[in-house]
């Protein structure tokens, strides 16, 4: 086999910012053949359809009439969040690989249940979680699990947005929907990267977590005001005893020299790791005003071809794929594909402690939101019931 048969289950913002590149003219393009695409939005379906010739009869508004009407090797997943458990566990289920944008999903049931299911089905499951792929953090997890910074005793993280990305009222939207800030948090959109970055690094478990939120910004938005926070604070202590903040907001303003401004730094016993992931490129100043450049993450070459992180996480993804259907993937890579930790079931947890946290805190006059502990053992035990116990002690 030399190409994966892949259909696309939604065609929405994700597609269009950055897996159209993926598809069509990533080096990992030509392991790719797309079959057919997926989306009950018939504008967003169009959109993508048209642009890539793929023909009315391979368009469909039902994930489940797709697959059983065209013959595929996976599917990618690429709806919300809450979304994302049932066309996962229906595709693993008919015989497919599927791949998942971060998060797995937003809550610890739903992933375990995507987990279970590629397990029994004997199928891939894997999750985009592109950071993964970024060389700086590659190299930090390399030295910091060869013990050259000592033990991590704290650290602060942070990844904050632009305005435009949560504000309805900013034409273009960034996202189709006026209440894209309602249902999703600064946390399920943004915390989840980072988190997933920091245990990549770490290799430890989180054994607490408490958010902090801030509704003022989004609020006061005209004439459209948002029910949203605008920034949040999460804390999360490790197995270890060290405590991480992790900021992520999307209220900068828009004249931000970047759309995302990110960065983070990590004491440990024996030294300390700075993160300038805040400056990936480079500064380019035009009529349009100083923009930062990351060609790290998306880089569009002269000939056409995207390359990059955004590229290359996922692209390693199919390629694993399809290694895996030529019988080529060997019994410990597949291993480590199907970890808990290679599956962000931690990232997932820390995502529904953080969003409880807030649920259960107390607000304050001034918009300001003061949540409570979550303990992580509570959380996975009233969760999963017996199946917790598997997760709470899966070697690394």
């Amino acid at each position: 086999m030399d190409k994966l048969r892949l259909g696309i289950i939604g065609t929405g913002s994700v597609v269009r910012e950055i897996y159209q590149y993926l598809y069509f003219s990533s080096e990992y393009s030509h392991l790719l053949s797309i079959e057919a695409a997926c989306d009950p939005d018939p504008k967003a379906l169009a959109d993508f359809c048209d642009r890539y010739d793929i023909p009315a009869s391979r368009r469909f508004t039902s994930y489940q009439q797709m697959i059983r009407d065209v013959a595929l090797d996976a599917v990618q997943v690429n709806t919300p969040d809450h979304l994302h458990e049932k066309p996962t566990v229906y595709a693993l289920e008919s015989g497919l690989d599927v791949l998942v944008p971060k998060p797995t999903a937003d809550t610890v049931g739903a992933a375990h249940r995507m987990i279970s299911a590629a397990r029994r089905s004997g199928r891939l499951l894997g999750i985009d979680f592109h950071k993964r792929d970024d060389p700086r953090l590659k190299e930090a997890a390399a030295r910091y699990q060869q013990g050259q910074y000592g033990q991590v005793q704290s650290s602060i993280w942070y990844m904050i947005d632009k305005l435009l990305v949560a504000d309805p009222n900013h034409s273009p939207r960034f996202f189709a929907s006026p209440d894209f800030a309602e249902k999703n948090s600064p946390i399920s959109f943004l915390t989840v990267h980072m988190a997933d970055a920091f245990f990549g690094i770490v290799n430890l478990r989180p054994v607490a977590v408490r958010a902090h939120g801030w509704k003022q910004k989004l609020p006061s938005l005209s004439p459209i005001p948002v029910n949203g926070y605008d920034l949040c604070d999460t804390e999360i202590t490790l197995e270890n005893g060290a405590v991480a903040h992790i900021v992520t907001g999307w209220h900068l303003p828009n004249t931000a020299h970047a759309t995302t401004v990110q960065s983070a730094r990590i004491i440990c016993t024996d030294g300390m790791i700075d993160l300038g992931i805040d400056t990936p490129g480079y500064h380019e100043l035009t009529s349009e005003g100083i923009v930062e450049r990351n060609p790290l993450f998306r880089n569009f070459e002269a000939d056409g071809t995207v390359t990059g992180y955004g590229m290359s996480r996922p692209g390693r993804l199919y390629q694993k794929f399809l290694a895996d259907r030529n019988g080529k993937l060997s019994p410990e890579q597949r291993e480590r594909m199907m970890s808990s930790v290679e599956l962000g079931f931690w990232t997932t947890v820390v995502l529904e402690a953080a969003e409880r946290s807030l649920a259960c805190g107390q607000q304050t006059a001034s918009g300001s939101v003061h949540g409570t502990t979550i303990q992580v053992k509570d959380l996975l035990q009233e969760a999963l019931g017996d199946s917790a116990k598997a997760y709470l002690e899966e070697s690394r």
